[in-house]
């Protein structure tokens, strides 16, 4: 019999829920099958920890006296966006100093960017901020030097774009000669090293590979806090192809996450820098997952052996769109240290915690055993494949220097 949100919900205040998580549900299913795990369990969380460059936080100050409308703004020397109100900032997790003396003095070693500021605020640590501005007759300041502090701010959230890709792909280098610096970790030259970034089974829309449950307003853990699914993330592509269990054989789906930073903790988010690439934000997500019916749990209990990725050339296929994957691994392939690529057996390192993923999803089991999280239901579920929409590139046209768009 299918179950509602409400019915689960009613569940969880009585106390009364039975929620495992995405790697119990693997068990539960392999003891039990699937018609009785999905009239057992009610709720199975997932969780994925890992660099989410397409994340940000939008700040809100409070206004200066005399009154400032912010055009340029740096947090601790980096560059933050103002174009919005008065006094509303937003700094991206990738952001960087113009004159980061570390970048200067050992090119290619970031050590600094948004991510670390937004680190630092959720930590309690007090920011510079220094904003200038053209002036008017109702905001007639024209500099800002200070110091700001999370508790002092009217607002600070995590908005964050595209977050928990559905999968993604494996990098390697085939160039002989050197080896590559990406956003996927340096790559050893020769087909030296491997890099993937998933947690695989716990991860949260490969636990839900249709989107049958997530959606707007689809409530998270985003951070150490609550958050919440507020639409589709950006590049979020439901049509890639999938295997015969319904998991895409490459990167997917995609989710635009909000939450209060004020709840977080810098264990869920922290500031990374990639050696060569520059700054991205690691970021802790975990989603409950309602058991409304047989098929969500046949889709909770997939197995590591059950969801494949692509081998990516970084050196070449990746960055000039040239050919496609060099083949396909499984995880459980990628988590035993080692796969083989074209003849030759190549070392794997997760740039994603597997560990912190099951603690992520561990904490959201116990929020919700607890009473203390309820299920959101949402308004409107994220595009699927029935949708038609896909991922496209930029389409670069010629620029009529003589006039025409600006």
């Amino acid at each position: 019999m299918p179950k509602t949100y409400a019915e689960i919900n009613e569940k969880i205040r009585a106390g009364e829920a039975v929620v495992v998580t995405a790697e119990e549900m693997i068990d539960v299913v392999a003891e039990d099958g699937v018609e009785k795990a999905a009239e057992h369990v009610d709720v199975v969380t997932t969780g994925t920890f890992g660099p989410m460059c397409s994340s940000g936080a939008m700040l809100n100050t409070g206004h200066t006296t005399p009154r400032m409308r912010y055009q340029n703004v740096w947090l601790n020397e980096v560059p933050a966006y103002s174009g919005i109100a008065a006094v509303d900032v937003f700094i991206g997790a990738t952001a960087i100093p113009e004159n980061d003396p570390a970048n200067r003095d050992h090119p290619g070693l970031f050590n600094y960017g948004g991510a670390h500021v937004i680190e630092e605020l959720i930590d309690g640590r007090d920011v510079r901020m220094v904003a200038d501005s053209y002036g008017t007759d109702c905001y007639p300041r024209r500099k800002l030097d200070t110091l700001i502090n999370i508790e002092d701010l009217n607002q600070a959230y995590l908005l964050n774009p595209r977050n928990a890709y559905q999968n993604y792909g494996v990098a390697i280098n085939l160039n002989p000669d050197r080896d590559i610096y990406t956003y996927m970790g340096v790559l050893q030259a020769d087909l030296g090293s491997a890099t993937y970034c998933s947690a695989g089974q716990l991860s949260p829309l490969l636990n839900d590979p249709y989107y049958r449950t997530i959606g707007i307003g689809t409530r998270v853990f985003l951070g150490g806090g609550v958050g919440y699914v507020y639409f589709e993330g950006t590049q979020h592509n439901p049509t890639e192809a999938r295997s015969g269990n319904g998991v895409p054989m490459g990167g997917a789906g995609t989710l635009g996450l909000v939450g209060d930073m004020k709840q977080m903790s810098t264990r869920y988010v922290a500031g990374v820098s990639m050696y060569g690439y520059g700054v991205s934000l690691s970021l802790g997500v975990g989603v409950p997952i309602p058991i409304l019916d047989v098929d969500m749990a046949r889709y909770t209990a997939v197995r590591d052996d059950e969801i494949v990725a692509p081998i990516l050339d970084y050196s070449r296929n990746y960055p000039y769109n040239e050919g496609g994957a060099l083949g396909h691994v499984s995880y459980a392939q990628l988590k035993s240290g080692s796969i083989e690529v074209e003849g030759k057996s190549v070392p794997t390192a997760p740039l994603s915690s597997y560990v912190r993923a099951v603690e992520i999803a561990t904490t959201l089991k116990e929020w919700i055993l607890a009473g203390e999280f309820l299920l959101g239901e949402p308004t409107q579920l994220i595009p699927s494949a029935d949708s038609g929409q896909g991922f496209k590139r930029i389409k670069e046209r010629p620029v009529n220097n003589g006039g025409g768009a600006r």
